[in-house]
Parts: structure tokens; sequence; C-alpha cells
């Protein structure tokens, strides 16, 4: 069988699928739209001068010439339907049609199929230009920094990556407002931003088989050390050091396999060249986004590293006619560098018609042209990125010698080149070449996942923030001003708490924001106790092995405790210790400091017999009595997964995580008007044993437990556990998580101040007496 190709495009790409085209014995001749100054050297190759965007007249052309096989370099013919145009003909296509060619063009469309078929990647959300102001406002509560995707198409200028919130807003704006990327803007993509090594993934696909080829690592900034704007790419080097074998089979079986199922399973099936960018983060290999066409330069580096005796066109053909496992795909050891030169001025404006002059190049180097014309016998600039240098070697350090070798066999005026290329894999292995050592990673700590949370929670951080606190974290102490606080006289008060056995709960359920969220409740409700408004937190998180998703998860329910408190979280301490937890289990410590003016102190030494005391609502158990709490589910018959008994709206699991309240907001206010005279914070020991640690020792109290409605979590208890009333009283809430003591002069105008500030019911129910002790009254309404 004979093939006649033609190759849409005119880059440095192109000229490598041409020079590789060339090598098969299967191929009679290949016709290059528009093609460039290096595609015209090779042999059985012409350019020809049909637009490569006129569809119609490339079939008229591929007619006329007997092509059947079609090959299209860059991704706009593809997104624009091109596939279709030959395939109606009878012409075989390498490449996707416009419905898969979606995973590329439009980047909302790739995210919701990736989400639909639970294939790893950063979360995000999608928003139309009519959306802005909804936009605005996720990125301010996201709680995680974010990278702004335009939808469509943008010449590979459609992310940014915004370093703060301001910034983000500023690239919303410039997207979905100024449109300054025209209708490619008209939505866009705001995701988390992924930490770790990146690299690029090309597989071959028929729609059914995929075979994936060694990955790759681009470098896109146009300066040494990834410094300077951002280009199409200025080198790239394979295979990657990072991407070891079992990170390659982990991407193939949760992302790569996933892809191409999903796509056949959803009617557009992937036929082509997937081109995969990944994240390899702490938590695993990520996707970032998917193209549908070949790399560039990755296609220089790639094409090197197949065997001589691959035959690349009956690839693509078998690949075009579904049948890609008729074929052998042999890729040669060693390694690939590709180095990019670069017109002066690149990627803003630059001259062209340079004249360029190459020398003898080392054997194992092959240059490639991207943005080259030729003219008169000369060959000229024409692009932005110029020649792609290229060099095989069995050892990465060999490959870096020869392709700078080459490098400097060519020259053109304003010649723009980076020095660095596959600097990663050259730290790496000098880490590695180091007299063998104990490290502190080899131990089970890893500093890296540690420096990973702290990028991650750093905008859960800055969204604590508060006057007299500046919500950053990474120095050795925070730092709270009282002067810019507003305090005239004012007295410091400071808890500390954990959430006790409700981890347990969390970790088994598998939801980790809520304990945050008690963390922070724990601590500054025993500050209100004293009148005190909480002013900052830190936190303490210990685990034998650090899993960031789990950790920020927990930091983000504490930053969502410190927003409901008006307290800034200022700082903490992240515990890895190899052997102190049992598998995935952690720990919780947090500690927080209020202020108060000395005048305001709670209690106050004036409570009197006949004063009353008012209960104000819990959410639930908030977090004390989980040991007897867990007791009782494991004799109910139940699992955290049942349907909640009381609530079939939600599982049993996250009905006992319901996090504790936090009441600054709510009773603050009337503590600052004067209205009370202490308050009690009914924790473990309930009633019994927190009411009296706020009467003067002489004093006691009664409470009818008729004067409020038992919550339905507390009857499950009693019930499944047999617990007695009495036991309830001792042990949990029972409904009420704050207790205020007011004059009885004061009552109603204290019932409707601290209604007034907040959701939770207030009711009467008891009153101080003069001998020591609680009693409780009517407990019989509890059965």
């Amino acid at each position: 069988m004979s093939i006649r190709v033609l190759l849409l495009g005119s880059g440095g790409r192109e000229h490598a699928l041409a020079w590789k085209l060339v090598q098969s014995p299967l191929v009679v001749h290949i016709f290059v739209s528009p093609g460039n100054g290096g595609t015209s050297q090779l042999p059985k190759t012409t350019n020809i001068s049909v637009s490569a965007a006129d569809f119609p007249a490339l079939v008229a052309f591929a007619i006329e010439n007997q092509v059947n096989l079609v090959v299209p370099g860059p991704e706009q013919p593809l997104v624009d339907g091109v596939e279709s145009y030959f395939r109606k003909v009878g012409i075989s296509v390498f490449g996707p049609s416009a419905l898969a060619a979606r995973m590329e063009g439009s980047k909302a469309f790739s995210k919701a199929f990736m989400a639909r078929h639970a294939i790893p990647t950063a979360k995000f959300q999608v928003f139309s230009s009519a959306q802005f102001e909804d936009a605005v406002a996720y990125v301010k509560t996201c709680g995680h920094p974010v990278v702004l995707k335009a939808d469509g198409l943008a010449a590979g200028k459609g992310v940014l990556l915004p370093e703060t919130t301001e910034e983000a807003i500023k690239g919303l704006h410039d997207i979905l407002v100024d449109n300054v990327f025209g209708a490619a803007g008209s939505e866009v993509v705001v995701e988390e931003l992924l930490i770790g090594p990146e690299i690029s993934v090309l597989a071959f696909s028929d729609g059914y088989s995929i075979v994936p080829l060694p990955a790759g690592q681009d470098h896109k900034r146009i300066g040494d050390g990834d410094v300077g704007p951002n280009t199409g790419g200025m080198g790239v080097y394979a295979p990657v050091p990072v991407a070891t074998p079992a990170i390659m089979e982990q991407i193939m079986n949760e992302a790569l396999r996933p892809t191409i199922d999903g796509m056949r399973k959803e009617g557009f099936p992937f036929v082509g060249i997937l081109f995969t960018g990944f994240m390899l983060t702490a938590n695993g290999p990520k996707v970032l986004e998917y193209n549908v066409r070949f790399g560039d330069p990755e296609t220089e580096a790639l094409m090197r590293l197949l065997e001589d005796d691959c035959d690349f066109a009956a690839i693509l053909l078998a690949a075009a006619e579904h049948r890609l496992d008729s074929v052998q795909i042999s890729i040669r050891p060693g390694y690939v560098v590709a180095v990019v030169l670069a017109s002066q001025g690149y990627p803003g404006s630059y001259p062209k018609g340079k004249s360029i002059h190459i020398q003898d190049v080392p054997s194992n180097v092959v240059v490639f042209h991207a943005g080259t014309v030729a003219s008169n016998d000369e060959i000229l600039t024409a692009g932005g990125r110029v020649l792609v240098v290229t060099a095989y070697a069995p050892t990465l350090q060999e490959a870096l010698d020869t392709v700078y070798a080459g490098v400097d066999k060519v020259s053109f005026e304003g010649k723009t080149y980076r020095r660095d290329i596959a600097h990663r894999a050259r730290a790496l292995k000098a880490a590695a070449s180091e007299p063998a050592g104990l490290t502190y990673a080899q131990a089970g700590v890893s500093v890296d996942a540690g420096n990973s949370l702290v990028e991650t929670i750093k905008p859960y951080v800055r969204s604590t923030r508060r006057p007299g606190a500046d919500g950053e974290i990474g120095g050795f102490g925070g730092v709270f001003d009282l002067k810019e606080a507003g305090y005239i006289d004012p007295v410091l008060v400071s808890g500390t708490d954990g959430v006790g056995t409700k981890l347990r709960v969390a970790v088994d359920v598998g939801v980790h924001d809520l304990v945050g969220i008690d963390l922070v409740a724990m601590s500054v409700n025993d500050l209100l106790v004293q009148g005190a408004e909480p002013l900052y937190f830190l936190d303490y998180y210990g685990c034998s092995k650090l899993d960031v998703s789990v950790a920020a998860q927990v930091v983000k329910g504490i930053a969502e405790g410190c927003r409901q408190a008006g307290c800034a979280l200022i700082g903490g301490e992240t515990a890895e210790m190899p052997g102190m937890y049992k598998d995935d289990d952690y720990d919780l410590a947090g500690f927080a400091v209020g202020a108060v003016e000395r005048h305001l102190i709670l209690p106050k030494p004036n409570i009197v017999a006949g004063d009353i005391i008012l209960g104000i609502a819990s959410s639930g158990l908030h977090s004390n009595g989980f040991s007897l709490v867990r007791k009782v589910v494991s004799i109910s018959g139940l699992t955290y997964s049942s349907t909640c008994p009381w609530d079939e709206q939600t599982t049993l699991g996250r009905a006992l995580l319901e996090p504790t309240r936090i009441y600054v907001k709510q009773i603050l206010p009337a503590a600052k008007a004067g209205l009370l005279k202490g308050m009690s914070h009914i924790t473990g020991g309930g009633f019994i044993e927190n009411i009296p640690r706020v009467l003067p020792k002489n004093l006691g109290c009664y409470i009818d437990a008729s004067a409020w409605t038992l919550p339905p979590v507390f009857r499950f208890l009693m019930k499944h556990g047999g617990v007695a009333p009495l036991e309830m009283a001792r042990t949990f809430n029972n409904g009420l998580g704050m207790v205020c003591i007011v004059s009885h002069k004061d009552v109603e105008i204290a019932i409707d101040a601290l209604q007034r500030s907040g959701q939770a019911k207030v009711h009467k129910i008891g009153e101080v007496v003069a001998a020591p002790g609680v009693e409780m009254r009517n407990l019989e309404a509890w059965l």
C-alpha cells in the first residue's frame, strides 16, 4: 500500500511530523499546507499554497492528488471540523471530529467531562460574561488560589495566573467585561491552582486503544530560571525522571483510559493524538487540560524517540482506521532535548526576514524549522519561534551537551534561547548523586507536602483578615495590633481546646472541614463566657503522614470558624510525625486569644439568688460526649452511612458532624451592653458540671428540662443507648449550647437583644437559688 499525505500547518511541529513521515517506506509523497522553509527541503515533500483554513479547496486538492491520509497539525482546523470534510469523501484523517475536539476547544466542556467521569483535576466553576459579579464573589470566597482560563481557543494566551484576589478580579474583568480574548472569553473557567511538577503526555488513540508516549516537560517562560512572560514553549526534554513507571500507570488508569472510554460512551470517540497536561500534586497526578493534537515543541522531541524502524505513517493510518492495536509503536531508550531558538522580542513584537545560517551540526542533532521561509536560496526568519534544535543521546547530560553544541552552530540576528532546559531534572540528579545518607523524606516527613499545604491554605487565612491582623502566614509568629483593634483598657483572655473523639467520626465519614469549625468554636465560646471578643486563633495539626487535601479541608473549616467568630487566623503548626498516629488519623488543637475592656469582664460579682437563667439553642451535639455517641451508634445497628433517623435528607454520620455553634455575634453585643451577669459554655459535663463554674460558691440553680424541646439527636441517644435523663444532663448540651445569667429585671430586654442578634432560639430555663448545686427538674419531659 502507498500513502499520500496532506499535512496541515506551518510550524516546527509540522516539520518534525513530515521528517518522520518521510522515513516511512509506505509514503509516496507529502503535501504541506502551507509548510515552511524546513518542509520545503525534505525529500518527497511539497509545500502548497492552498490555505489550511479553506476546507473545500483542501478537499478538492486531496482528491485531485490522490491523498489518502490527512494529518492536521494545529488545533483550529480540528475544532472547526476539518475531519468531517475529508471523512465525507472517504479520506482518512488522523485527528478527532469537531465534537471530540471540544475537549480542547472549550475548557468548560472538558472540565465538565472530567467531573462526569471522576477524572482527577482541579476544583472549578464556570461563569459567563453575564455572571461577572458571581465570578468575583466566587474568587473572594472559594478559599484557594485560582487560575483563570478563557473557555475557547486564545492562541495559547488564554490562561491567567493571578497571585492575589485583586489580580484575579482584574483578570475576570479583562476576560468577561473587556473581552481581551474576544469570543474565546465569553465564558471563563475559574479553577483551583495546583502545585507540583508539570508534565505533558501525548498518546495515540483510535477511539478504543490508547498508547502513551514518554512524558515530556515543557519550559513555558521566556527566560532562564522560569522568569518572564509565557510563550508557546521554549524547550522540552523527554522522558521526564519524575514520571516514574508507577506515575505513568496511575495516569493511564485514572485519566487517559477513562477519558478515551468516556468519550466513546458519550458518542464522540477520540481518534488522533491526545495531548494531556498533568500536574503531579502531593495527592497524585491531576489533569490540567486536554489538547487534541500534537504539542509544539513536544513533537519535535518525541519524533526523535521513535525507533528508526517505527513506521510513523502506518501508525497514523492504523489509528485513523480504528486498528491501532495492529501496529507496533516502539520507543528507543535514551533522552531527547529540544531547544527553541526565537526571534528577539518574542513573545512580544519581533522583526522578520533575518537571514539564518546553519553550519554542520553534530550527527545526533536535527534542526527543525518553525517560523522560517525559503526566499531566493536563503532561509529567513518568519515567526517568533524560529527553529527547534533537537539532540538524542543515551543519557540526559549527553543530550544536553549535544543540543547546545548544535545551538552554537546556528546563527541569526537576535537569536534568543534558554540555556537551562531540563534544569529540574538536573537538579534531581544532582541531589541523587550526593553521598548516600538518610533524608527527612526517607524518614517519612515531606517538606514539599508541607510547603504545598501552606500555599493551598494562604487564601483561607487571608479571608480571616480583621483590624489588627494582616491575614498572612509563613513567619515565625503571628502579630496582632491591639491598638488598631480599638481597645482602651483591655484585658486579654486566652483559651485552648480540641474536638475530642468527634475526630474519629470525621475520619471515618471522610468529612474534614466541619471539625475545623468545631475547633474554633470550642475555644472562642470559652472566651465569650468572660465577655471577651475573639481576636486571633492558632491551630495545631498532627499526623503521621501529611495528606495535603485533608489538612487543607480542616484549615478551610478553621478559617470559616474564624470568620463566624470575627477573629483572625494568624498562624499554626503542622506536625508530620511518622509512627505517632495510625494510618490516616490526625489530631487537632486550637488556641484563641480575645480581649475585653476591664469593666466588662464576666462573670460579674453581683450574681444573686433570683437571677434568671437563659439557654441559647445549640446546633446539635457540638463537640462533647462523642465517646458515648460512638458507643451508642455501634450498638444501634446503624452505620455512619445509614440514612439519619431524624433527617432523611442526610446520613447519620453527617448529622452527627454538624459543627458547634459559634455564639460570638449573637451574644457579644448583649454582653457589651451590660445585660449579662455571667455565661456558661455547655460542653463536657453538661449542665450539672458547667453551670456551677460561673456561680458564686454559695449559690446554685435549678434547670427546668420542660422549658425547651429536646432535639431528636439526643432522643436517638437515649433510645438506642438506654441513657438515663440525668446522665444526659451531665454529659451533653441537650439542645442548649450556651447559658446566660441575667437579672430578673432585665429578662425581657436581654431576650430581645439576644434574639435580634442571631438566629439561635433563646429560652428561659431556670433560676439562681441560694443552695449550691444544680437541680434538674421535670426530666421526665425527655422520656
